[in-house]
Formats: structure tokens, sequence, C-alpha cells
């Protein structure tokens, strides 16, 4: 009896995690909120960085590209208040080279990890110092002044344009 309980139970858990997983939510992103969202891409092998989506022509550079770029410097201001300067590449300049669609509305920058942070493309176009930095241990991370701490992604290896 103790046997057939144990694997009722079992039973019902694993039916009640597995529902859980498959519940979709449908979420409407104010242009100041951060969307987190599944991550559904994988790290893009042997290169640093990738655009891709609602784009013109998808775009995939190595580090060593990435770094040869004109770039600029950026201050943000982290959770404890301190303020860091920043190098890197402009997000709106690695867009352009992409050639984003009209009807192109959200980035989502993806993580080595597989994180996810969806912003408005509007946003991110009227800020000229969101950049595509350089990490001192390699790859890249988000640096998006005055914009909430979930958009600043570690390990960004993608912006999917949607």
């Amino acid at each position: 009896m103790a046997k057939k309980l144990l694997f009722v139970s079992m039973l019902v858990a694993t039916l009640v995690l597995l529902v859980g997983c498959g519940a979709a939510t449908a979420t409407r992103v104010e242009p100041t909120e951060i969307n987190v969202v599944p991550a559904t891409s994988e790290a893009a092998e042997g290169a640093g960085f990738k655009i891709t989506g609602s784009v013109d022509k998808e775009m995939t550079w190595t580090e060593d590209e990435v770094r040869a770029m004109d770039t600029i410097e950026a201050e943000s201001t982290n959770k404890a208040g301190e303020t860091q300067t920043y190098t890197g590449v402009p997000i709106n300049t690695l867009l352009e080279l992409a050639g984003v669609k009209a009807d192109a509305t959200t980035l989502v920058f993806v993580g080595d990890d597989g994180y996810e942070a969806e912003v408005t493309l509007e946003e991110v176009r009227a800020c000229t110092d969101c950049i595509v930095s350089f990490r001192e241990q390699g790859g890249f991370s988000t640096v998006l002044p005055g914009f909430p701490g979930k958009a600043q992604v570690k390990g960004v290896i993608e912006i999917r344009v949607k």
C-alpha cells in the first residue's frame, strides 16, 4: 500500500511540474518595463556576438572584430550606487550594420547563460550611450545607462530584433 501511495504521489508531483512548465503567459511591455523571457537561443559557436531576427542582414562577428570597431565610453550606476565607466560599441551602430526592419519594435538581449532581457527598440534608439561593452575576462555585456538593472546582460552573445 505504501508503495502505491508513493507512486501516486510522485505521479501527481510530476504532472503538476509538467503542467506548470507548459503554461504560457502574455505580458505587455511598457516603454520603461523590462520583460525577462525564457531562453530559446543557443550560444554562437566560434563567434563573439550576433544580431538576428527582423533585420535586413543577420550579422555575426568574432570578439576581435567587435573590439576593432569604433568605441565610446559610457557611464552607468550599479545597484550599489557606484558609477563606473565602460568601453564598447554603440548598440545603435551594430543595429545600423544589420539594418533593422521598419516593423521592428523590440530588442531581446541574450546572455551566454540563457538569460534574456527584452527592451523597446525605441528606447534603445534614443540612448546614444547604450553600448555592448568589453568584459575584462572576454566577451561582452550590455550597458544601458538609465535602464533597469535587468536589462544589463552579462555575457551577451546576441541581440534578437523583433
